[in-house]
């Protein structure tokens, strides 16, 4: 007489077995996507100035949690012909997921904050990546908040777009409206009402870079942006279970992706990001004064507080007081 060997096929934790077991076949199934995509796609693909992954080279003193990755994520303003990594950066997010518990959080930092840049004196935050490329930016940034990113992103703005066209747009909540007569395309110049939207590319692009009559300018543009990467991550997460959807994902990107860490990397980064729980995610902005130097117009950011946002997520990338 046969029979069950690990307890009932439909008992209670049958549905829990089957998710796992379906995760972990699909975990498998994008290892192998990228391993067999960093042998076939061709070298020229592969080395595209669309995104750049770098790994941040730190001092291994540096009291970081194992179980919690943080990312840099940078756009990068370079226009046709600039070396994207070797200009200044528009929109800083300091991103860290727990890899344990499937929280996450991201710090803004508004690209206007005169800080001091090591090795060039005092600057905006965003000349880092001007003077010494992402390694020195994530330096510049872990001064301020002390936390040392483990990872750069900087990505060109219009594959910003590209990406979220392919996942399908987002959906977010905006609070307060807002518009901007400079902004381009000239069909965003009204803006974005308050309230629920749905966005594409070119739309998400603009909700993200806007901030003249923003009622706190940078601050405001960069909650603004924490707001479009929750609707990413909302959507990926939402389509992860659909079948293809992953694999298609990581063979766009690692065509457009120039980086120097190995598929097995990318697969682990990749589980990361899959494992952040939406319900988990907390956010929030750098504060600081406006002020003006050598007629340019500045944020001296508010040290002590960016220190605390380091302090409180350090160790589980959850901010619990904003």
């Amino acid at each position: 007489m046969s029979g069950p060997v690990n307890g009932p096929v439909n008992g209670p934790g049958a549905g829990t077995a089957r998710r796992r077991s379906s995760r972990l076949l699909r975990m498998a199934t994008v290892g192998a996507v990228l391993a067999v995509a960093a042998l076939v796609v061709p070298d020229s693909a592969v080395k595209s100035t669309e995104v750049e992954l770098v790994r941040i080279d730190r001092a291994d003193a540096v009291d970081i949690s194992p179980d919690v990755v943080w990312i840099l994520a940078v756009g990068s303003d370079a226009r046709q012909g600039e070396e994207m990594t070797h200009t200044r950066g528009d929109a800083l997010q300091l991103i860290g997921m727990n890899t344990r518990t499937g929280a996450a959080t991201a710090i803004g930092i508004p690209r206007d904050s005169w800080v001091p840049i090591p090795g060039h004196g005092s600057d905006k935050i965003n000349a880092a990546l001007y003077f010494g490329g992402p390694q020195l930016l994530g330096e510049t940034v872990g001064d301020l908040v002390g936390i040392q990113p483990d990872y750069v992103f900087v990505t060109r703005f219009r594959y910003f777009e590209s990406m979220i066209d392919d996942i399908g747009g987002i959906v977010l909540d905006n609070p307060v409206a807002f518009d901007d007569q400079y902004i381009k395309p000239k069909r965003y110049h009204d803006g974005f009402p308050e309230g629920r939207l749905r966005l594409e590319g070119t739309s998400a692009l603009a909700y993200s870079r806007i901030r003249h009559n923003l009622l706190r300018g940078d601050f405001d543009r960069s909650a603004n942006q924490q707001r479009v990467l929750r609707g990413i991550q909302a959507k990926v997460h939402n389509r992860a279970a659909n079948p293809g959807f992953i694999e298609r994902g990581v063979l766009t990107a690692i065509q457009h992706l120039h980086t120097g860490l190995s598929p097995a990397e990318l697969f682990r980064l990749g589980q990361a990001v899959a494992h952040v729980d939406s319900t988990k995610v907390s956010t929030c902005v750098v504060q600081g004064s406006i002020g003006t130097i050598g007629g340019a117009s500045v944020v001296l950011p508010f040290v002590d507080q960016a220190r605390r946002l380091g302090d409180d997520a350090r160790r589980d990338a959850v901010i619990k007081d904003c």
